[in-house]
C-alpha cells in the first residue's frame, strides 16, 4: 500500500518539461537505472550495515525505488519515504511498503528502525537539522544512519544553478567554490556540505560517528560514450580516495550510531 500524509543524460534534459526541470531543481534527479556506480554504493551499505541487515530499514527519500528494490533480498524488512507522490507511486511498482511524508516530520513512532539510509536527500530538504533529529528519535539503540550527502569540495556542482531568475540543469563548474553568500545566490535549491557541516548538524544528539568516507563517482555514462577513458578515469579516481586528494570526491559517506 502506499500511505499518504500532508505535510542524466543529454537527452533526457532535452525532452524535460519545465515542470521537470523544476522538480529537478527542488528535489534532485533518483536514480532511474541500476549501473555499477549504484551497485558499488549497495555494497557499502551492505558492509556498514551488516550487523543490522536481519531488522527493518527505512529508506528516507527513496526516489523511484530502485535502492528500495535491491536492498529488499538483503534484509529483514524496508520501508520507504518519499515526499513526492508521482515518484512514490514509482516505488510502490518497485516495494510494497511506500509511505509519503516530509523527512522533517518522519510519521513512524520513536525506536522504529535498526537502519536508516538516507541517500542524496539531505541537500533538499527544508531543514537538515530537523531531517537528522526525526532520523534519530526513529531508530532503536545503537541503529545507525547511513548517510550520503554532496561535498563542498567537488569542482562542480551537480544539481545545476540559477542565473537571473532561470534554472539551468547539469553539472557546473567551480560553484561549491565560491564565498558562501555567492554560492547560495547560484544555488539557493541545494546544499553541499563540509566535514564540519555534517559535524555540525548531529552535534549534541545522541550519536557517534563510526565512519566518515569521501567517495568519487562511478563515472557510468562517460563509460558508456567512451569506455577506455571512462574506465581510466574511474580508476584513477577511486584511487585518490585514499590519498589527501579525496577532499575533491563527489560525495561524503557517514556512518551514525545512536548511543
Amino acid at each position: 500500500m502506499i500511505y499518504t500524509r500532508n505535510g542524466v543524460e543529454s537527452t533526457t534534459v532535452k525532452m524535460m518539461t519545465f515542470r521537470d526541470l523544476e522538480k529537478a531543481a527542488l528535489r534532485g534527479e533518483p536514480s532511474y537505472v541500476w549501473r555499477a556506480g549504484q551497485g558499488r554504493r549497495l555494497q557499502m551499505i551492505l558492509s556498514a550495515a551488516r550487523d543490522h541487515l536481519d531488522g527493518q530499514m527505512l529508506e528516507n527519500g527513496c526516489g523511484v525505488g530502485m535502492y528500495l528494490e535491491h536492498l529488499a533480498p538483503h534484509v529483514g524488512s524496508i520501508v520507504g519515504l518519499e515526499y513526492d507522490p508521482e515518484r512514490a507511486q514509482q516505488a510502490h511498482a518497485r516495494s510494497p511498503q511506500v509511505v509519503i511524508a516530509a523527512g522533517e516530520e518522519l510519521p513512524f513512532l520513536g525506536l522504529t528502525f535498526n537502519v536508516i539510509l538516507s541517500h542524496e536527500v539531505l541537500e533538499h530538504v527544508r531543514d537538515d537539522r530537523r531531517a537528522i533529529e526525526e532520523m534519530v528519535r526513529a531508530l532503536k539503540p545503537g541503529g545507525m544512519i547511513l548517510l550520503f550527502v554532496p561535498n563542498r569540495g567537488y569542482p562542480f556542482e551537480t544539481h545545476g544553478m540559477y542565473w537571473h531568475g532561470r534554472y539551468y540543469f547539469g553539472n557546473i563548474p567551480l560553484i561549491n567554490y565560491l564565498p558562501v553568500r555567492w554560492r547560495n545566490r547560484l544555488a539557493p535549491h541545494v546544499r553541499a556540505y563540509s566535514s564540519n557541516d555534517i559535524k555540525n548538524l548531529v552535534r549534541a544528539l545522541p550519536v557517534s560517528v563510526l565512519q566518515q568516507q569521501i567517495i568519487f563517482g562511478a563515472y557510468d555514462n562517460i563509460i558508456i560514450r567512451y569506455p577506455a577513458l571512462g574506465r581510466i578515469m574511474r580508476t584513477l579516481l577511486q584511487w585518490m580516495e585514499r590519498t589527501p586528494l579525496k577532499v575533491f570526491g563527489l560525495s561524503h559517506f557517514w556512518v551514525i550510531q545512536k548511543k
